[in-house]
Order: structure tokens, then C-alpha cells, then sequence
């Protein structure tokens, strides 16, 4: 039989999972060259927190090794970054020149940082944290200077911040939001995570903008910055500066080959691009129903409707996610999920134990569980994220559900709460 050509563009977690997927369902289909830009074959882009911090190593978040491309027959170019789209012809180019031909297409481009507009954003010694090159290159730092400021405290600037804590730096991170983590913990739990880093050595500057970063021009032109200037003033001292303030769907190369985008590459419930049904898209570069999702779980869920439908099965239909959120940092507990800041229309339930570390609530409307966030103590996480999840009824154990699965006359779920970390 003939093999039909697929090229899948970007070698990151979203796109090798759906070939993964793939190759369970139609091993012999396709003929499949992949396109990576980074010079790595397949790694965990969520463990590179626990490498930064000095707990494991880059070796030990490969998942996917060269042998195996090899062993399933993948055609496979590392550090070729696609430049180019001819979906007349039905053609890729790389930015070397090589060329690869398709039957289908997998747009897997992941997102890029964004990077604050600000004056200094292209000294020396300002990166971004998205990569194995931003990882080492923080590692780097730590060795010979001091002081780093992190921009944003949300998941992944904490998670920045802790680890270059651990490898010896004063890190002080600065926040533009009311609280850390403002789109993951409501204000309460906020403030015991802020209270719990703090304790750790972290500094903060909550509701901070940031204006400018200042170089130290002895260094060569621009020179390498050497401190961070807020809104109000004050000059906060900086060898290293990692902006870590939010990601952008990658449609660049989309873009560029005539394919409609609007927050990410829009597809459809196949996950095929609406302009054009033999290019699929997949993972933080997607924007399905008007969302592009930046968690790992949403993104394997992507990948399993891509791949069924890459194998001509047909029969799955991706509608979207429930989240959940944890962060990556040993010795916190917290976890979130569902629409936990409630509102209108809802109550909420709440047990608020400050002095011990512990704050739990839970978002009812109705009789629905609709969102949960809880720090301390998040056992009962993946038993709060099934409810939410399936909408079932809670009238029966109202008066329970605060104490947990094993208290609310249910046994305890084996699911495992899926994890809030960037892809």
C-alpha cells in the first residue's frame, strides 16, 4: 500500500503525543517527517522547573530518544525551523532549504514568550523561560552573579523564581496583578502561598509594574542589565532578568501560508484548520471555540482526536476542557479548578485554617460543584475535579463535601488531578 506523507512541524509534548496516538491506531498509514526547531528530540517541557531547581537532570526529561523516531520509521530534522508553507503544492521549507511534501499536515508550533516592550528587553542577561536553551542559560547565571528579578507571578515565574532560589540567587519577583497567581488561587490562598515563598528567601513585588531595564554599559554596546526600574521609581538590582509575564499561540508560519488565525490557529471539534481540511492543527498554537489552551492535559486530549482522525476513523470529536491547576514547587501544596472565584449565582464554602497552612473552598451553583481551589491540603483534589468534571449532584452530601471523598460517603477517586503546567 502506498504511504500517504504527514509532516508534523514542531517536536514539542502536544505533537509527538498525537503520533504517538497515531501510530496505536494506523502504524503503517503515513510515511511521517517531523520538523523541530530545537536541536532535542522529544523532551518533558513540564519538568524543566525540578532541572532549573537542581532535582533531576535534561537527561531525565527526554521522553521521546532518537531511537525512538528511528525505530518507528520517522523521518526526523532537529534544529530546522519551517519558514514556509506551499499548500498549492503541498510543500514545506526549512530555513536551511530542506523541503518535505505532504498529503496532511500537523501544525504542532507550540507559543513564544511574550517578552515586555520596554526599554532594556534586549540587554544581555534578559531571556525568557520556555526551553532547555533558557533553562541552561539560567543554570548559567546562577554560578557567577547574584541577583535576579523575575517578571510575572504567575505558575511559571514561580516556577523560575524558586529555582534559581535554590541554586543560590536573591530573586525578587515582580507582579503587575493584586495577588500571585491570579488566574489559577482566589486572594486568601494567594496570600499563604506569597507568605509560604517568603519564608523561603523569595522577595516580592505585588501590583508592580515594571518601566525599564538598565544596562551596564561598561559591557559593550547595550551592555548586560543590571537593574529593573518600576512605575514608582524604585530600582531594583538585576544580573539576570527572566520575563516569564504569559505565552502567545505560534502562528507565524500559519499565518504566513494563508491559513486563518485568531488567538491561535483556529480548527474545528477534528482539530483540522477551518481553511484548509488537510492542515490539522494541535496543542498551545490552536485555538479552539475561541480558546487556546496552555496546560499539558487539554493538549493530549487534542492529540488523541487529531490522531483518529489522521488514521480516518472519524469518529471523535474534541469540545473542549475542564482545568485544573498545580504548581511545580516541592514542599506547596495547592490545586484549582473549575470556576473557583464564583460570583454570582454561586456559594461558596470555605474552611480558612491561616496559622496551619490550610485554606479550602468550594464553588456550588445549585446543586453543582462548578470550582474548587485549595492550598495546604489537596488530597481530596482529583475526588473535587470528577465532580466538577461531571456535573453530578452534590444535594445529597452538601453538609459532607468539605471533608473529602472518604467523608462524603463516596470511595476515593484513582484518578490524579491533571497537572497546570506550559507545555
Amino acid at each position: 500500500m502506498h504511504q500517504r506523507q504527514l509532516v508534523m512541524v514542531g517536536n514539542g509534548m502536544a505533537g509527538v503525543r498525537a503520533l504517538e496516538e497515531l501510530l496505536k491506531l494506523a502504524p503503517d498509514l503515513y510515511d511521517v517527517t517531523v520538523f523541530g526547531a530545537e536541536p532535542h528530540p522529544n523532551y518533558n517541557r513540564i519538568l524543566l522547573s525540578p532541572v532549573l531547581a537542581g532535582e533531576q537532570s535534561l537527561d531525565d526529561i527526554v521522553l521521546h530518544p532518537l531511537r525512538w523516531y528511528e525505530d518507528h520509521g520517522i523521518r526526523l530534522h532537529l534544529g530546522k525551523q519551517v519558514v514556509g508553507v506551499d499548500r498549492q503544492r503541498r510543500r514545506v521549507v526549512a530555513d536551511d532549504g530542506t523541503e518535505a511534501s505532504y498529503d496532511r499536515l500537523l501544525i504542532a508550533t507550540g507559543s513564544t514568550p511574550f517578552v515586555l516592550p520596554v526599554p532594556g528587553k534586549d540587554l544581555a542577561g534578559v531571556i525568557t523561560y520556555r526551553d532547555i536553551a533558557d533553562t541552561r542559560h539560567m543554570i548559567d547565571a546562577a554560578r557567577s552573579h547574584k541577583h535576579a528579578v523575575v517578571i510575572g507571578g504567575g505558575l511559571l515565574g514561580l516556577e523560575a523564581a524558586n529555582g534559581l532560589l535554590s541554586r543560590g540567587m536573591d530573586v525578587t519577583v515582580v507582579h503587575i496583578a493584586a495577588w500571585l497567581m491570579e488566574r489559577q488561587l482566589d486572594g486568601a490562598a494567594a496570600q499563604l502561598l506569597q507568605r509560604s515563598l517568603e519564608a523561603r528567601g523569595l522577595k516580592f513585588r505585588i501590583g508592580a509594574q515594571t518601566q525599564a531595564l538598565v544596562g551596564d554599559t561598561d559591557h559593550g554596546q547595550g551592555g548586560r542589565v543590571q537593574a529593573v526600574t518600576l512605575a514608582d521609581g524604585t530600582e531594583l538590582p538585576a544580573d539576570l532578568v527572566v520575563m516569564a509575564a504569559g505565552i502567545r499561540p505560534n502562528t507565524t508560519l500559519a499565518e504566513r501560508a494563508g491559513i486563518h488565525c485568531e488567538r491561535g490557529i483556529v480548527v474545528n471539534d477534528t482539530m483540522q484548520t477551518v481553511t484548509d481540511p488537510r492542515v490539522y492543527a494541535v496543542g498551545e498554537c490552536a485555538s479552539h471555540r475561541g480558546i487556546a489552551y496552555g496546560l499539558v492535559a487539554p493538549l493530549f486530549e487534542q492529540g488523541k482526536v487529531v490522531a483518529n482522525h489522521l488514521a480516518e476513523f472519524g469518529i471523535d470529536r474534541y469540545t473542549g476542557s475542564q482545568l485544573s491547576t498545580q504548581l511545580k514547587v516541592t514542599g506547596i501544596d495547592l490545586f484549582s479548578a473549575g470556576d473557583f472565584m464564583g460570583g454570582d449565582g454561586c456559594e461558596d464554602i470555605v474552611l480558612s485554617d491561616p496559622g496551619g497552612g490550610i485554606y479550602k473552598k468550594l464553588v456550588l451553583r445549585g446543586d453543582k460543584l462548578v470550582g474548587a481551589c485549595l492550598y495546604g491540603d489537596t488530597a481530596d483534589g482529583s475526588h473535587y475535579f470528577q465532580l466538577i468534571r461531571e456535573g453530578r449532584s452534590i444535594a445529597d452530601r452538601r453538609d459532607r463535601l468539605m471533608f473529602g471523598a472518604s467523608r462524603s460517603g463516596e470511595a476515593s477517586e484513582t484518578a490524579t488531578p491533571r497537572q497546570g503546567c506550559t507545555a
